[in-house]
């Protein structure tokens, strides 16, 4: 049902958008991101019900937290990237939006990179020699 009153809100939104850009664009920018933020808060609620139950099975399958925290920053870096560069998008500034999103994938490469090593030793102990 949460997603009918999404999907609800966002096609008044667009609708809204459609008759402020002709009349005012930066108007339109605005309701924009207001839109966004307003999803991104509902969904706040959520995000969080599925990092406890993940922390949770974490801690029962006895998972390194260091690797649960990376993969929860990677996650976060991807979203909050994602998220920055529609609203640049939506703003009309492609090359800001494209800059964002060449940020967030070189630092999900950085953040990735202890658990490349890790999983690399652990190969070079498998492996004879």
């Amino acid at each position: 049902m949460e997603i009918a009153q999404i999907v609800g809100i966002a096609l008044v939104t667009t609708i809204m958008l459609l008759i402020l850009r002709q009349e005012k664009p930066v108007m339109a920018v605005v309701l924009s991101i207001v839109f966004s933020i307003v999803i991104f808060t509902y969904l706040m609620g959520k995000m969080a019900s599925i990092l406890s139950i993940m922390e949770e099975l974490t801690q029962r399958a006895q998972i390194n937290y260091f690797f649960f925290g990376t993969l929860l920053k990677i996650l976060g870096v991807a979203y909050l990237g994602e998220f920055a560069s529609s609203i640049c998008q939506d703003a009309g500034e492609h090359a800001v939006a494209k800059k964002v999103e060449f940020a967030s994938k070189i630092i999900i490469a950085v953040l990735a990179l202890p658990i490349l090593v890790a999983i690399l030793e652990s190969l070079m102990e498998l492996l004879p020699g």
